[in-house]
């Protein structure tokens, strides 16, 4: 068996399509079913069943995917360690907080390019609940996200530190320039993040357990277009202080003064505590840990 033939295999279970496989690397499907049957007759087993035009992963096909997923992370792994000691090659699978990615990353990223032009990163925006998941799946090589503290067994950190969650309206909000708390926000139109953002859930249940009910009047993933919407004084939004600095310097918003609870969460570097730390992984957690 191949690596390319291991590839084609997951990317099958990933678009439970031949054809859809085929398009996504760029095969011709007849190439992509060749694959799957030189795999099939080394291994001696059927990995998918043929259902008409329907397809579905059998009970050795099922078992074959950890594997063959180690082995596409080791393959990566050899590429980016066994390579020029001062200038690895390869690909390193990187998740990424949006909020990061907004303000800090992308100069941090620019330093890496520069100094391992050879190295590709690819980036996933990932949320808080499967970060462990795609770490121990080999998904995802390294996580640089900004939560509360993620805990699991699974997973190493390598870096934390302290970072602030805000409250932001327009300049001319009744709110601004005031000292506000849990119950100044009572009825007042909130801007938040989506169901599965923990900055959210953090709020959601501070409000709850002081008696109030959220009047929330936009909910979306996209930090911009809270922004936007709190700058347009459509309501206050609650995002990472990180997030906001160029519109606050602008004179576009304005960060409200909050007495309440306070909002722990950390940017924080996360590897799979089996993970092999290559070369690739190391020069992009010093350039994290070193940012100011």
């Amino acid at each position: 068996m191949t690596i390319t033939q291991l590839a084609t295999f997951l990317k099958i279970v990933e678009t439970n399509s031949f054809s859809g496989a085929a398009n996504s690397l760029g095969y011709a499907q007849s190439t992509v079913t060749t694959q799957i049957k030189q795999l099939e007759d080394e291994l001696g087993c059927v990995l998918f069943e043929r259902l008409g035009k329907t397809i579905s992963v059998s009970a050795q096909g099922e078992r074959l995917v950890s594997y063959a997923e180690k082995m596409l992370q080791l393959e990566r792994d050899i590429r980016l360690d066994v390579t020029d000691e001062d200038n690895p090659s390869g690909v390193l699978k990187l998740g990424v907080s949006e909020s990061l990615c907004i303000s800090r990353f992308p100069r941090i990223l620019m330093e890496y390019n520069s100094k391992n032009p050879r190295t590709e990163i690819r980036i996933q925006f990932v949320t808080h609940g499967i970060i462990p998941e795609l770490l121990q799946k080999g998904e995802l090589d390294l996580v640089y996200t900004l939560n509360p503290v993620i805990e699991d067994d699974r997973v190493e950190s390598l870096h934390k530190k302290r970072e602030t969650l805000g409250f932001y309206a327009a300049p001319d909000h009744p709110m601004a320039g005031k000292t506000i708390s849990e119950e100044d926000l009572h009825k007042a139109p909130l801007l938040l993040t989506g169901h599965d953002c923990s900055f959210r859930h953090m709020l959601i249940r501070d409000l709850e357990k002081k008696g109030i009910s959220p009047n929330i009047v936009l909910e979306t993933s996209s930090k911009e277009i809270l922004k936007l919407f709190a700058a347009g004084g459509y309501g206050i939004a609650f995002i990472p202080d990180m997030t906001a600095q160029t519109e606050v310097r602008e004179g576009k918003l304005r960060r409200l003064d909050w007495k309440g609870t306070d909002f722990p969460v950390y940017s924080q570097v996360l590897i799979h505590k089996d993970k092999h730390r290559n070369r690739a992984i190391n020069s992009l957690v010093d350039m994290i840990r070193g940012y100011v």
